[in-house]
């Protein structure tokens, strides 16, 4: 990790896609906020460096991509988390959606199904010394061990919500997935009452990766 750098001109573009992310209508400060203090740049190759603050999608190996920076704050701006919050993470892919979530002071619980991509988001999580606790296995399955969970934010396209999630979110919690068949996904916000009844509101169209059940490489 002795290799990442931070520049001046770094920090520059981070408070230029801030700005970018405010303009397009990202209001919470504290995510702003994190936005600004996790360089991205860290979680790409370095081909990517001179790109890695604009709002691109990048791969990142085993077929899977980066979200665009908006994406990551849109959908952490529709869980409307609070302080201390409990939070599954299906798919943490690069790490930098679980970094951004640990920035906000939840506690994370983050699930990825590739090896490879599992031990690279635990090892920025690790060198940001954030406390997230990560996971290799079936996001569908979530983490049951450590169920309810306040919060649930999906980071790939699901061809329908995972009953699985349902289960393990709180009464009261939030479920933020996108949801649909082929490149683009209906973004959904799942409330779950203190009755346990479920309410859905549709937040535009995006698109994903596949989220991909039972197979675990």
């Amino acid at each position: 990790m002795n290799h990442l750098q931070d520049s001046f001109k770094h920090k520059g573009k981070r408070k230029i896609l801030v700005q970018s992310l405010k303009d397009m209508g990202i209001s919470d400060d504290r995510i702003l906020q994190a936005f600004e203090s996790v360089p991205r740049h860290y979680f790409l190759d370095l081909a990517f460096d001179e790109q890695a603050y604009t709002n691109m999608a990048f791969q990142i190996g085993s077929g899977q991509t980066i979200s665009h920076p908006y994406t990551v704050a849109f959908q952490t701006q529709l869980l409307e988390l609070s302080k201390g919050d409990k939070v599954l993470e299906i798919g943490s892919g690069s790490g930098f959606q679980t970094c951004i979530l640990a920035a906000l002071g939840v506690k994370v619980f983050s699930i990825e199904r590739h090896k490879e991509l599992y031990l690279k988001a635990k090892s920025m999580v690790d060198y940001f010394r954030f406390s997230a606790r990560m996971f290799f296995g079936d996001g569908y399955q979530g983490q049951k061990s450590y169920a309810p969970y306040d919060r649930i934010l999906v980071t790939c396209g699901a061809p329908e919500t995972p009953i699985e999630l349902i289960s393990q979110l709180k009464n009261g919690g939030i479920l933020v997935i996108p949801v649909g068949d082929g490149m683009e996904q209906k973004m959904l916000k799942i409330r779950k009452d203190k009755d346990g009844v479920l309410t859905e509101e549709e937040f535009g169209t995006f698109k994903f990766v596949p989220m991909l059940e039972r197979k675990v490489r």
